[in-house]
C-alpha cells in the first residue's frame, strides 16, 4: 500500500534546540508507522536562537527535507546589539522598566514592522516554491505549526491556491501569549494580528493545540474542528541512572525574569537556616538559561551559594539530569495567560519518576495533569507553608531513601500514542 503523503512547514527543526523542535520531531518519527510518509519543509538557513546538534541524529535518512532560503532579520539586528537580538529572538523580553533605549527600539520594529513575527518574510518565496511543489509531488494533506505564526500564512495561502487539506498546528496560544503585550504594538499592528489569527482560524480545515485553554480560547473565534494534542515523553535514555547523593532540587529550562517564584527561594532560605541537615544536603541545580534577576533574587534569599548553574546542555543531557534529581521543579509566570501553558518537560519529568513541585497560576491545565497522573504536587503564588512542608517531606523521604512517585496513566502521552490521534485526524 502506498504511504499517504503529508507537507510539513516548520521553521525549527535540528539543528535547532528548545522545546520547540521536539514535537514535530517526534510526531515525523512515529508517522511513517501510521501508513503516512511525512516531508519536511525548513528554511535553508536558518538563524536558530538555541543549536542542539545532537538532535540531528534522531531525524530518520529516509524523510524527505525540503529546504528553502530564508531573509533573516535577527541576523542583521545582531550587528547592532548581539545580546539583545538574541533575547527577543529566544522570547526573553526585559521588564519595561529594565529596557534599555535600544532594546525599546528593537521591540518596536519587532512588533510593528514584521506581523506577525520576524519570519514574515519566508512567506511569500515558500508559497511561490511549494504552490509548484505540491502539485508535482501530488500533496492532498499540508500541515503549518507555529510559532512563529507567520508558518500559519505558508498554510493559509496554500489552501486558498490549491484547495489543499490543511491543519494548523499551535503550540502556543498567538494573540494572548505573555510576550506579545511586551512587544510595543500600535493600534494598527493588534488589528493585524487579530485579523491574520482569525483568517488561519477559520480556514484551516482542523486546528491542533497543545491544551485544554487554548481550545476554549480557539472556539470563541472559529467553528473549525480543535483537536487537543498535548507534547509528550520519548524513550531517549532507557537506562538506569544513579540518584544524586545531595538532595538535588533542579529546575530544567528556561527561568525568564517573570518566572520568579520568592514564595520558594523564601522557603528554601528558611529551611536551610532552620536545619542544618537540611542545609548540608541541599543543592539547587538550574539547568538552562536563567535570568538575571531570577539569579539576583536567588542571591538575595543566600541561595547562591547552594547553587549549581549549569546553563543550557543538550536534551539527551537534560533527560539525565531529570532521572538523576531528587526533586524537579516546574514553574510558570503567575498569569492569567501562562494558565493554557504545558511545557513539553512535564511530560519528560512525569516518567523520570522523580516527584514534581509546580508552582504557577491557580487551575491551569498543568495542574490538572499533574493531579490526575499523582507525579507531584502543584502550588500557587500564594502557598508558601504548605509549599515549604512538602518540600520538607521530600527531604525526610530523601533521608529514608523513600523518595519517588507512583506514577499512572503516563501511556497515553507518549510520543507514538500522540501521533496516532494525529495519523487518525489525517
Amino acid at each position: 500500500m502506498n504511504k499517504k503523503k503529508v507537507l510539513i512547514i516548520t521553521y525549527y527543526w535540528p539543528p535547532a534546540g528548545g522545546p520547540g523542535v521536539q514535537r514535530w520531531l517526534k510526531f515525523v518519527k512515529y508517522l511513517p508507522d501510521y501508513n503516512i510518509n511525512p516531508i519536511v519543509f525548513i528554511p535553508e538557513n536558518p538563524n536558530y536562537p538555541i543549536v542542539d546538534s545532537s538532535l540531528e541524529k534522531e531525524v530518520s535518512k529516509d524523510v524527505l527535507i525540503v529546504k528553502r532560503p530564508i531573509k533573516e532579520p535577527y541576523k542583521w539586528a545582531s550587528f547592532i546589539s548581539n545580546k539583545a537580538s538574541k533575547s527577543i529572538s529566544k522570547g526573553i523580553i526585559s521588564e519595561e522598566k529594565e529596557q534599555t533605549l535600544l532594546e525599546k527600539v528593537m521591540l518596536f520594529v519587532r512588533g510593528n514592522f514584521f506581523v506577525p513575527d520576524a519570519r514574515v518574510g519566508w512567506v511569500k518565496p515558500s508559497v511561490a516554491f511549494l504552490s509548484d511543489y505540491i502539485k508535482k509531488e501530488n500533496i492532498q494533506t499540508i500541515i503549518t505549526t507555529g510559532p512563529p505564526h507567520s508558518v500559519h500564512l505558508i498554510g493559509f495561502h496554500l489552501k486558498q491556491k490549491l484547495g489543499v487539506k490543511w491543519l494548523a498546528d499551535f503550540r502556543d496560544p498567538w494573540t494572548t501569549i505573555g510576550y506579545h503585550k511586551q512587544l510595543r504594538l500600535t493600534t494598527a499592528s493588534k488589528i493585524r494580528h487579530k485579523k491574520f489569527e482569525k483568517q488561519v482560524l477559520n480556514t484551516a480545515n482542523q486546528i491542533l493545540v497543545t491544551s485544554f485553554i487554548t481550545k476554549k480560547e480557539f472556539e470563541q473565534i472559529t467553528t473549525k474542528p480543535i483537536a487537543v494534542i498535548t507534547n509528550g515523553f520519548d524513550n531517549e535514555v532507557d537506562v538506569d541512572i544513579a540518584l544524586d547523593s545531595k538532595f538535588t532540587v533542579s529546575h530544567i529550562g528556561s527561568l525568564l525574569s517573570k518566572r520568579n517564584p520568592e514564595i520558594l527561594w523564601q522557603a528554601l532560605q528558611d529551611l536551610v537556616t532552620e536545619n542544618t541537615d537540611f542545609a548540608n544536603h541541599f543543592q539547587l541545580n538550574i539547568v538552562g538559561f536563567a535570568s538575571q534577576q531570577v539569579l539576583d533574587t536567588i542571591k538575595k534569599y543566600n541561595l547562591s551559594s547552594y547553587v549549581n548553574n549549569e546553563g543550557y546542555i543538550s536534551h539527551f543531557k537534560a533527560i539525565q539530569f531529570q532521572k538523576k534529581s531528587q526533586v524537579l521543579l516546574l514553574i510558570e509566570i503567575d498569569s492569567e495567560d501562562t494558565k493554557c501553558i504545558i511545557p513539553g518537560k512535564v511530560f519528560e519529568y512525569m516518567t523520570s519518576g522523580r516527584p514534581i513541585i509546580a508552582i504557577g497560576p491557580k487551575d491551569s491545565d498543568v495542574e490538572k495533569i499533574i493531579n490526575e497522573t499523582h507525579t507531584g504536587n502543584y502550588f500557587n503564588y500564594t502557598e508558601y507553608y504548605i509549599l515549604k512542608k512538602a518540600i520538607l517531606n521530600h527531604y525526610n523521604s530523601f533521608k529514608k531513601n523513600a523518595l519517588h512517585t507512583n506514577a499512572v496513566g503516563l501511556q497515553k502521552y507518549h510520543r507514538k500514542e500522540l501521533t496516532n490521534v494525529l495519523a487518525n485526524l489525517l
